[in-house]
């Protein structure tokens, strides 16, 4: 089943007043997503991403910055929760649901704030998977210009490929390695995310230091074990496929923990708050990639 709909099948059940109650359904998604971040770590080869991404690289300061920059001004001037801002930003920014379910584990966003972020990144993902590929061609873009703008500008990895596939082999390689290297963002913008909120959450000032989140430096170092090891590498694509089915069952639970009031009191504001990050991460990139890529 894909991402959205087992998310759309937890919010069903939610809402209709099937969930039990308590905090264990909660307490099991935020640990099974944490789990599946460090297998997508280990699925992911260091060297290969530099040397196939680094242009990718080059793109990935500039635009996360922009995006979390805009988005934070627009949530104040928007009246829209920093938290879940924080969700929809790095959704944009770096790779749609597995950003928001790692920053969201070390923010401690409720369930309401990620079932809305994931809901609302995954609509304009499914858009763009069917959109850009006839407006990479309407814009005279070559594969490898398609590949660069489609990764950054695209929110999850699977509808990267999935659109860089209908635009031939190079947008496709291209596009993976881009995506893929900015992946590994989710580490420092997760970390930074942690230190902002405790940083101004009163509840969380009167700790004694900042806490680690144990599953970024599993995910490092998973990283790194999935790079040096070859048997470890040889199951790369099978690591990454469990990853990915995993979040799907982490993300059915997340949807379990919902329910109308909370729903409710949401608004319509996040969606737009969404779709004007992504129209400004499509436009800056779409600029870059025509002034630097040839």
């Amino acid at each position: 089943m894909r991402p959205e709909y087992s998310l759309a099948l937890g919010v069903g059940i939610a809402l209709a007043g099937l969930t039990p109650p308590g905090e264990l359904i909660k307490k099991s998604s935020r640990l099974l997503i944490q789990v599946c971040v460090v297998l997508l770590g280990a699925g992911m080869n260091l060297h290969e991403l530099w040397q196939a991404g680094v242009t990718g690289l080059g793109f990935a300061f500039g635009t996360i910055v922009a995006t979390f920059a805009l988005g934070t001004v627009l949530a104040l001037w928007m009246r829209v929760d920093q938290k879940l801002a924080t969700l929809v930003s790095s959704g944009t920014a770096i790779c749609g649901g597995s950003a928001i379910a790692a920053v969201g584990s070390t923010i401690r966003a409720s369930s309401t704030h990620m079932s809305v972020a994931i809901g609302v990144v995954f609509i304009l993902n499914a858009i763009g998977l069917w959109v850009f590929p006839p407006l990479g061609h309407w814009l005279g873009l070559t594969p490898h210009q398609f590949g660069v703008w489609c990764a950054v500008a695209i929110h999850d990895v699977s509808s990267v490929v999935g659109a860089a596939t209908k635009y031939g082999d190079e947008a496709l390689r291209v596009a993976t390695a881009v995506k893929l290297s900015r992946t590994l963002w989710i580490v420092p913008v997760a970390l930074v995310a942690a230190w902002f909120f405790r940083s101004t959450d009163p509840a969380d000032k009167g700790r004694a230091k900042l806490p680690v989140p144990w599953f970024i430096v599993l995910f490092i170092f998973a990283s790194v074990i999935g790079t040096m090891f070859e048997p470890i590498a040889r199951l790369a694509p099978d690591i990454t496929a469990l990853s990915k089915r995993g979040m799907c069952v982490a993300l059915f639970l997340v949807g379990l923990g919902l329910n109308r009031k909370a729903l409710a009191s949401v608004g319509s504001r996040p969606l737009l708050l969404a779709v004007i990050l992504w129209v400004y991460i499509s436009v800056l990139a779409l600029a870059a990639v025509r002034w630097t890529i040839h």
